[in-house]
Formats: structure tokens, C-alpha cells, sequence
């Protein structure tokens, strides 16, 4: 195929972002040095970040078979940069150069995450079954070392274990799926897919288990019941950039695909199919905040909180009409921004040098009294996760509810009002801890390294953007209404 200007254009993200990681790998191999590897990372992202607009002149375009870049790919791209951007800052202040100094090399953690993203860009605008899995294979391998990253923790290396081995079974299941699907319609794109199980009215059987055993795959990736048992696990033993990194950016890339995949074959999601993931989204609200409200410790009770948050997203791509779409979006780019704010407060209380991360909820206890700033995102950000009014995760929770009564899931909408009540009990019980007064206690602000001052100002603007999109959601619907498959 002949390759235009146009097309480089469309690729430009992708294409800076695999620049970058090159740039990075010869810095390191040239110097080592913290800061310089951290400063070429941000430089790169955000030169990605900025090409999303020429790119959005030229969209839609098909480039390849394999790529589809259309505004609903730049929307999400925009998405997995931006959680990328954040989740490197947070890992500068993690990894510190204050300090006693970390006991392996600190500059191959923003490689990795860097190489993830690029698989994440790769995933959102795939439109060929090929495409899907080359962008989720670049995605999962480096965050199996980012996982393990925290070597010397052997809670680090348990949970890197388990997300390769539970990850692999996962690929397995999709490429058996994929074979199947590509024995029924003969064509291995999403259109052509999507019109071959059309042409045949209700999908085939053999279509429906290549259907169903791709969706075994992406649950896996999603951490939906009953494949979630790895994730609280490996976000407790993940160090805590890393951790943000697996809820945010990781997720979303591997959501918008299963979106896009639903979308462009409406067949997919008829018969037998809609009701597994009806029963799936069920069991995923329920188990998943049930298990986080026995935990104790921050980070397991956000892996269990997620588990349900992705259950609350399968109702709108189960009702797939009307709003779904949109609702989608609206409910990704809040979860981002809570979920990158609260891992973001454990890691700026924590220090990989003390051998785990602060994230057992008694080191949280009377938080306020020592450091005021940080509780007070910590609180807007579980107010946003509970979905409290006059928070970005209240307009979120709005659209899926009205997704779901729009297309009469009431079971799905019982189920996510049952969810959201429990879930308000155990946000509100890690926000009383926060300003317990605790005997003998000293009312400071901990003194700052200028690595974390810049991880603190970034969750700051994160509070304040969750309470702006509480009350003024216009310009982020706006954004969705525009990103392609909506309507």
C-alpha cells in the first residue's frame, strides 16, 4: 500500500511514543542518569499527546488493514497518554533521587511503561484481530516486569508470577477464540466479521464459543468475575506506580477495544453472549465490593473496588444503543482520573527503600494531622469512586444508570444501585480513618523532595479537575460526543 502524508499523520502518537522509547533505551545505555531518563519520557508523551490534534484532521483513516486511527481511537489514545504522563511523574517521585539510593536500576522502569502505553495506542486503534493482539501481547509483556519491578520485595516477584502465568492462560484463550471466529466467517477484521455474522442472521455456535473464548481472554485483562482472582494480589505486591499504571491505562486500552470489537458487530453481542456478560457484570458489582469491605489494606480494597467499577462499564456495553458509547467514555475518563489520584497518594506516602509500600490502612489513621494535603485528595477521590454528587464519578454513575434504564436492564440497574450503596460504606470507612486523632500527635506538613512536590501539584490538579467535571461535565461530554461511534 501506498503510504501519504495523511498516513503519518494519523500515526504520529504511536510513532513519537515508539521514538521516545528508543531515544530512552540509548540514553540509558549511553549515561545512566534519573532525571534526564524522566525528562525524555515526559518530553516524548507529551509530544504524542499534542500530534492526537493534527491527527484528528486526517481522521477517519484506515492505515493498514491493522489500524483504524477515527476520533474514537484519539479520544481513548489521548486517555492512555495522559494516565501514562501521570503514572511516569508519580514513579520519579516514587523511585526519588533523595534518599538512600535504590538498590537496582531505576531508569528501565520508564522504558517499560513507556513500551506498555506504545501497546496501549496500538490496541485502542486496532481493527483486524491481528492488530488486537500484537497491541495487547506489547501492552501485557512489559507490565509483567513492572509488576516484579520491586525485586528485592518478594511480594513484588509473587504477584509479577502470577499476572504472567494468569495472563498467558489468558492470551490462550483469546487466540483459540480468534482461530474459531476466523474458521466461521473466514476474516480476521472487525468489519468483516461483524458483516459475515450478520449475513447469517444469529451468530453460529462455533462463532459464539470463538466469541465467548475471547471474551474469557479480555476478561482476564479486565480482572472481571470470575477471572479477577489475580488482581488484588498483584496490585498489593505491583509498587504503586505501577499499580495506578495496571488500573488506568492498561484497563482502558483493553476496555476500548472490547468496545469497538461490540460495536462494529451488533451480532456479537445478541443471543446467548448477553446474557454471560449480563451475569458477568452481575457477579463482578457484587463480589467485587463485597471482598473490599473485609479489606484492610488500601491497595487490595482498590483491586477489589475496580473489579466492580468494570462490572458497572459491562452494563453499558451490554445495552449497546442509545448512549452506551458515550456513557462509556464519560465513565473511563472519571475512573482514570480517581483511580490515578488515589494510587497516587499511596505513592507519594511510600518509599520502595522500606521494603513495601504504605498501603495498610492503619498507616493512614489520623492522615490529616500530619499531612493535610494529601488527605484532602484522598478524600475527594473517594467521594468520586462512591460516586457522590458533585464529583466526576457521580456524572459517570449518572450516564451508565440512564444507559441501563434507556435499554430496560433492570436486574443490571438493581444490581449497580445494591453495589454502589456497599461500595459507599467502605469509602466512607478509609475517609473516617484519614482524620482519626491519634494520641501524642503533632499537627506538620512532611517536608517534600522536589521530586515529590512535582507528584503532589499533579494531584492537586487532579482534585481539582474531579470536583470541575462534578459540576461543569459540559466540555468532557462534549469531547465523548465527538470521539466517532457515538450515537
Amino acid at each position: 500500500m501506498e503510504f501519504t502524508t495523511q498516513h503519518f499523520i494519523a500515526l504520529a502518537p504511536l510513532l513519537i511514543t515508539s521514538a521516545t522509547i528508543i531515544v530512552v533505551m540509548l540514553a540509558i545505555a549511553w549515561r545512566r542518569n534519573h532525571s534526564q531518563t524522566f525528562l525524555l519520557s515526559v518530553a516524548g508523551l507529551n509530544l504524542a499527546l499534542l500530534s492526537i490534534l493534527p491527527a484528528l484532521k486526517v481522521a477517519p483513516l484506515a492505515v493498514t488493514p491493522l489500524l483504524q486511527i477515527d476520533t474514537f481511537a484519539c479520544l481513548y489514545m489521548a486517555l492512555i497518554l495522559v494516565a501514562t504522563l501521570a503514572c511516569v511523574t508519580l514513579a520519579h517521585a516514587y523511585l526519588g533521587d533523595g534518599g538512600s539510593g535504590y538498590p537496582g536500576n531505576r531508569e528501565e522502569l520508564y522504558l517499560l511503561i513507556l513500551m506498555a502505553a506504545a501497546g496501549g495506542l496500538v490496541l485502542v486503534s486496532a481493527q483486524h484481530l491481528a492488530g488486537l493482539f500484537i497491541g495487547l501481547e506489547l501492552l501485557s509483556v512489559p507490565v509483567y516486569g513492572l509488576v516484579a519491578y520491586a525485586f528485592f520485595n518478594k511480594r513484588s516477584l509473587e504477584a509479577g508470577i502470577k499476572y504472567m502465568v494468569l495472563s498467558a492462560a489468558g492470551s490462550a484463550f483469546l487466540l483459540f477464540g480468534m482461530a474459531l471466529l476466523y474458521a466461521d466467517s473466514g476474516s480476521l477484521s472487525f468489519v468483516g466479521i461483524g458483516q459475515a455474522l450478520a449475513a447469517t442472521g444469529l451468530p453460529s455456535s462455533l462463532a459464539q464459543l470463538g466469541l465467548g473464548m475471547m471474551l474469557i481472554g479480555l476478561a482476564f485483562k479486565l480482572s472481571l468475575v470470575p477471572f479477577h482472582l489475580w488482581t488484588p494480589d498483584v496490585y498489593e505486591g505491583a509498587p504503586a506506580p505501577v499499580a495506578a499504571f495496571l488500573a488506568t491505562a492498561s484497563k482502558v486500552a483493553v476496555f476500548a477495544v472490547m468496545v469497538r470489537l461490540f460495536q462494529i458487530s451488533p451480532a456479537a453481542s445478541s443471543g446467548v453472549l448477553s446474557d454471560v456478560l449480563t451475569i458477568i457484570a452481575i457477579a463482578s458489582i457484587l463480589f467485587g465490593n463485597l471482598l473490599a469491605l473485609t479489606q484492610s489494606n488500601l491497595k487490595r480494597l482498590l483491586g477489589y473496588s475496580s473489579i466492580a467499577h468494570f462490572g458497572y462499564l459491562l452494563i453499558a456495553l451490554v445495552a449497546s444503543k442509545g448512549l452506551a458509547v458515550e456513557a462509556i467514555g464519560v465513565y473511563l475518563v472519571t475512573y482514570v482520573i480517581t483511580s490515578l489520584g488515589a494510587f497516587g497518594v499511596i505513592t507519594l506516602m511510600s518509599s520502595p527503600y522500606n521494603g513495601r509500600d504504605a498501603d495498610a490502612l492503619y498507616e493512614y489513621r489520623g492522615l490529616f494531622w500530619r499531612r493535610p494535603y494529601l488527605t484532602a485528595v484522598l478524600t475527594v477521590m473517594m467521594l468520586s469512586l462512591a460516586g457522590i454528587p458533585l464529583t466526576a464519578g457521580f456524572i459517570g454513575k449518572f450516564y451508565i444508570i440512564a444507559t441501563g434504564v434507556e435499554s430496560h436492564q433492570w436486574w443490571l440497574v438493581g444490581s449497580l444501585v445494591l453495589g454502589s450503596a456497599i461500595g459507599v460504606f467502605y469509602y466512607l470507612r478509609v475517609m473516617v480513618t484519614l482524620y482519626l486523632i491519634e494520641p501524642n500527635l503533632r499537627r506538620h506538613d512532611a517536608q517534600l523532595h522536589w521530586e515529590q512536590r512535582a507528584g503532589g501539584v499533579m494531584l492537586l490538579a487532579i482534585a481539582v479537575l474531579a470536583f470541575f467535571l462534578g459540576l461543569y461535565p459540559q466540555p468532557l461530554l462534549n469531547l465523548v460526543q465527538q470521539s466517532g461511534l457515538a450515537g
